[in-house]
């Protein structure tokens, strides 16, 4: 994204944005390199997803504890402090000998995502008018949207190429002259409400928020579900190798271009929670065929295409209609979304490495399509509560 809404300092999005590329390359490089890391460390396919959800579980639990604690605190420190535990993590990865100091560093790379993730939205969320504040927070989140498309591949394809190692590395060496340009170019002193535990505390006793926040976690688990093992699956059921696993990938991150843009237009249109629902629908059709694999080449792009749309529409008309229910609370909400992303993330990993263990590969599809059955029940009932 290049334009900037009104209200806010010109390149801040896109600096923004290019900030949670780094954030969603790191936090999801595990996925396109999960073959080569199981195969170093002597791991199974569903022991080496445990890094995802682990990655995941720290970051529901850190992300909105930090974000109350870090309210009084400017958001520039904030930011580049959080990049710097992300880059910090990656390098420690990088280095790590075995699975144990490897869970670890994904631990600390999820503190640091789980500041700076939410405080991105939350500065353009406060600086954005409402009018455009749906394509501006769209605008925010490309960056980890783009992530899928150029990030994911091509960690895979260095993870194949070069090891696993080498993805952890142009991670951290991504991470170091984005610290230096947070500093420089994000404006000293940027206005905000100031956000304390208190309203962490109050925020989720307050049912019909917390109620929509879920929904992130469960429209992502049935997504997360199939997608942590997507790479194996396509192995398995598909025959592919390298460079087609990076193709897929690279097909799955078009989509996912494609969809971040189509949210933001969707929830101009239809407003948040059609939006939503729409798109809980298509979810629940669309992951059932990959049951149905091995699937003529020309069908399977198409339907990782389809996928990849549905999916990544999803995150502009959930925070508008969060920070819609709550503005006086919208960065704790934010955290708290940002946090239910990461708990449905680890929800899905780990149910889809128990339905692998019970059912075999080939049943990822159809299980996951019946969990995004529970999206749809889940936006109908907050919906109705939230009004």
């Amino acid at each position: 994204m290049t334009g900037a809404a009104a209200g806010i300092p010109k390149g801040l999005i896109p600096l923004l944005s290019a900030t949670n590329f780094i954030i969603g390359m790191g936090a999801f490089v595990v996925i396109g390199g999960l073959t080569p890391l199981a195969g170093d460390l002597g791991l199974t396919p569903g022991e080496a997803g445990l890094l995802l959800t682990v990655y995941a579980i720290s970051y529901a639990i850190l992300s909105p504890l930090l974000v109350a604690l870090t309210g009084g605190i400017g958001r520039r420190r904030v930011l580049v402090a959080g990049l710097s535990l992300f880059t910090l993590s990656n390098l420690i990865a990088a280095l790590a000998p075995d699975e144990t100091l490897l869970l670890a560093s994904r631990v600390l790379a999820a503190a640091g995502a789980g500041i700076t993730t939410p405080i991105t939205a939350a500065v353009v969320a406060a600086l954005a008018p409402p009018d455009t504040r749906s394509k501006a927070l769209a605008g925010v989140f490309f960056g980890i949207t783009l992530a899928q498309v150029i990030g994911v591949p091509a960690g895979s394809f260095i993870a194949y190429t070069f090891g696993w190692r080498a993805a952890f590395w142009t991670v951290t060496a991504l991470g170091l002259p984005m610290l230096a340009l947070l500093w420089f170019r994000v404006p000293a002193g940027l206005s905000f409400q100031p956000v304390r535990l208190s309203d962490l505390g109050r925020t989720l006793r307050d049912a019909p928020a917390m109620i929509a926040v879920f929904f992130t976690a469960t429209f992502l688990g049935a997504i997360y579900m199939l997608f942590t093992y997507f790479t194996p699956l396509m192995e398995a059921k598909m025959g592919f190798e390298r460079n087609m696993v990076t193709a897929s990938l690279v097909v799955f991150g078009v989509g996912a271009v494609v969809g971040n843009w189509m949210g933001g237009q969707m929830t101009t249109r239809l407003g948040p929670a059609r939006t939503l629902l729409a798109l809980s629908c298509a979810q629940a059709a669309l992951m059932v065929p990959f049951s149905l694999l091995p699937l003529p080449l020309p069908l399977f792009v198409i339907l990782v295409a389809l996928w990849s749309v549905c999916g990544w529409s999803f995150m502009a008309p959930q925070q508008t209609r969060l920070v819609t229910l709550s503005p006086q609370t919208a960065p704790v909400l934010l955290s708290l979304n940002a946090a239910a992303v990461y708990a449905g993330a680890a929800i899905g990993s780990a149910m889809g490495g128990v339905v692998i263990a019970r059912f075999g590969i080939e049943a990822l599809g159809l299980a996951s399509g019946l969990m995004a059955t529970l999206a749809i029940a889940h936006i109908v009932l907050s919906r109705r509560l939230s009004g």
